[in-house]
């Protein structure tokens, strides 16, 4: 039995490695395993299992029915385990456990970083592990308990996410202190469209906020560039390459030093780009997570200086 149960372990264990990476060899460079060793233990899973767990079509997997099932069971299992270890971190007084944080590249750069270092200053004991994503892909994540807590902007469901804290930041155009556009205090969509334009790529929270903007007004939009990178399009922006379009999330730096001016864009019924931290339902049961979230909650407010009547709270 217990030779059993190991099989089924190390086959489980390299069934989700290989679901999380994508594929049998981004699965053993992690496990710095052999592919077909791998290979083997998933096919004789499974065999033992009688229903196959990945659909494939050449070297290309992708999981099946079954597979998709035994990956949530699994997924929710390790939570389970891993928030009984946490009931117990808390018991001593925080002093170990881990926090999963899902966040979107802007606030990667400065805004984050700096809730970490409070965070990490005081809780040294905690792991934090930081994946960052776009808007969409941050909401899966702590949606599908990859994640437990996310920064992310405009998210297009809100559907199985709590949400902690809502921030309002205005979008426009980002252009270096030369920049014909530069002297101007509010600037138009169609002023920029005058000039070279870096244009956000679908799937950016940008590119939903802008598109309508120019339905609405006709505008021809042919851009230099299209990118799904921001922090890309800041510094093609900053060698003076083109107008890019962004909130001041994300080039705190270059706004102070003075390398990039931000000008809001003064267009009619365009809306503001909605910074929002999420969270999993049910974080209650994770010490770990509810901490880092209640810290990055009470950060943000002090940042932004939101009254606390326009915070939003959920679970």
């Amino acid at each position: 039995m217990q030779k059993s149960d190991d099989f089924l372990a190390a086959g489980c264990r390299y069934f989700l490695l290989v679901a999380e990476a994508g594929s049998v060899r981004a699965a053993a460079r992690q496990a710095n395993t052999a592919a077909s060793a791998i290979s083997r233990q998933i096919a004789l899973l499974e065999a033992s299992l009688g229903i196959a767990l990945f659909e494939r079509s050449g070297r290309t997997l992708r999981l099946a029915p079954a597979g998709e099932e035994l990956r949530r069971a699994l997924t929710s299992s390790a939570l389970l385990h891993e928030q009984a270890l946490d009931r117990l971190n808390a018991l001593r007084g925080l002093k170990s456990g881990k926090v999963r944080i899902a966040t979107v590249e802007s606030v990667s750069g400065a805004l984050l970083p700096r809730i970490l270092d409070d965070f990490a200053t005081r809780h040294p004991g905690l792991q934090l592990a930081v994946t960052v994503a776009g808007s969409d892909a941050v909401t899966e994540l702590v949606r599908d308990n990859a994640a437990d807590v996310g920064f992310t902007f405009n998210p297009t469901s809100f559907e199985g996410l709590g949400i902690a804290h809502t921030q309002d930041m205005p979008l426009g155009a980002i252009v270096t202190p030369q920049h014909p556009l530069a002297k101007l205090a509010r600037v138009t969509l169609k002023d920029c469209l005058a000039h070279p334009v870096a244009w956000p790529a679908r799937g950016l929270s940008l590119r939903s906020l802008l598109d309508p903007v120019a339905r609405r007004q006709k505008l021809l939009v042919k851009p230099a560039i299209e990118c799904n990178s921001l922090r890309v399009m800041a510094s093609l922006a900053a060698r003076g390459l083109c107008v890019a379009f962004q909130t001041p999330i994300g080039i705190e730096q270059e706004l102070s030093d003075r390398r990039l001016r931000f000008i809001p864009l003064a267009d009619r019924n365009i809306p503001p780009d909605r910074m929002m931290l999420v969270h999993r339902p049910g974080l209650d049961g994770h010490a770990a997570a509810t901490a880092f979230l209640e810290h990055a909650r009470t950060r943000m407010e002090k940042l932004f200086a939101v009254p606390k009547n326009r915070t939003v709270r959920g679970k």
